[in-house]
């Protein structure tokens, strides 16, 4: 397959999750570089010059513009993925939660498990007594995913509650993250 580029805006490059993950840390298949096109210029960008910085800010304006709806009981697109409307890969499933792999790995191995019932359950900081079950459910989900993925002796489990942490799903979900050495502090 001939190597090829791809033209778009800068906004729009930053504003697509999963272009903007494949551009940090992975190729696009058979993308050699990609045009960043800016009012009357046109700047070739090899993908290793890829700016993490303006990713960073971008997902502080996706936290923020989501906490905007948090509460309006709107299905999310974590919903989507557990009525399979939007397609994901799956890692592990049971009656309770749902396992599949971020578009934006953060980690050789990076996992999302979320409830398959919301329940009212948007963020860890609005939990209640009643989701108590739940809660404990996806903290054993994760050790099993990371038994699965092969990282048991080595991973993180993050739960963004809120704006200021990034959380841009107001759907409680935990980020498994392993398969390399992993820094402290974390953010």
């Amino acid at each position: 397959m001939a190597s090829t580029t791809l033209t778009t805006s800068f906004s729009l490059l930053w504003r697509c999750r999963a272009l903007r993950g494949h551009a940090i840390s992975k190729p696009l298949p058979g993308i050699s570089s990609i045009h960043i096109l800016r009012p009357s210029t046109a700047l070739l960008l090899p993908r290793r010059f890829m700016c993490h910085s303006a990713a960073s800010s971008n997902e502080e304006a996706a936290a923020k513009a989501a906490a905007d709806t948090a509460d309006s009981g709107a299905p999310t697109i974590f919903d989507k993925i557990i009525a399979k409307e939007i397609p994901s890969t799956i890692v592990y499933e049971d009656e309770k939660v749902l396992a599949f792999r971020d578009i934006n790995p953060q980690a050789p191995v990076h996992v999302l498990i979320i409830p398959k019932i919301r329940d009212g359950l948007t963020q860890l900081g609005k939990a209640e007594l009643r989701h108590a079950d739940i809660l404990g459910h996806l903290l054993f989900a994760a050790k099993l995913v990371a038994e699965k993925e092969g990282i048991v002796d080595g991973f993180r489990v993050v739960i963004n509650n809120g704006a200021e942490a990034c959380q841009s799903v107001y759907h409680l979900h935990l980020h498994v993250i392993g398969g390399r050495q992993l820094k402290w502090p974390p953010g």
